[in-house]
């Protein structure tokens, strides 16, 4: 019993050849509120056969953040499928680093990497071991030379951009 914490521990540490996972500065909770559409991910197993994507958080009362994870499964017109959940901030210094739980006691952590502090238009969501990582947009499309900047940028926080995937999204 006592050896899955210490394996669950080992797999999500961070690569001992990096330096550690580097956020944003500074994240304005009400302006990340609403909803985030997946433009692409470092594909996860309970992701999988999931489309069209989206992330939708909102205030609760006493300051936790609703999760609502949604997508549809196989295709754009497959089965709706989606989780609720709860995140919180762990460092209120720049609100970059949060905690997810979707099912309780399990939790991970939820850190944005990237942000568009000028119009909050896109973000990039990591983990510190870089085996988690999410490319968000406010619309399902991003254009091709964000995208292509981002990856770069991703990169340069360690990231393996071959295990990125593109996320199927609604054509506008």
């Amino acid at each position: 019993m006592l050896l899955f914490p210490v394996l669950l521990a080992a797999a999500l540490a961070a690569e001992p050849h990096l330096p550690p996972l580097q956020t944003v500065p500074r994240v304005e909770l009400e302006r990340y509120l609403g909803t985030w559409y997946e433009i692409a991910t470092i594909p996860q197993r309970f992701q999988k056969g999931c489309t069209g994507v989206t992330a939708t958080y909102s205030l609760l009362p006493g300051g936790d953040i609703r999760v609502v994870n949604a997508c549809r499964k196989d295709s754009l017109n497959g089965k709706p499928k989606s989780v609720t959940g709860k995140a919180w901030v762990t460092d209120k210094s720049t609100n970059a680093k949060l905690k997810v739980r979707f099912f309780w006691p399990f939790s991970g952590d939820y850190w944005i990497v990237e942000l568009d502090s000028a119009d909050y238009r896109y973000a990039v969501v990591g983990h510190p071991n870089r085996k988690y990582l999410w490319i968000l947009c406010r619309r399902p499309q991003m254009e091709e030379p964000l995208y292509r900047d981002l990856l770069s940028r991703i990169a340069g926080h360690g990231y393996d951009l071959s295990l990125i995937r593109r996320t199927l999204q609604p054509e506008p």
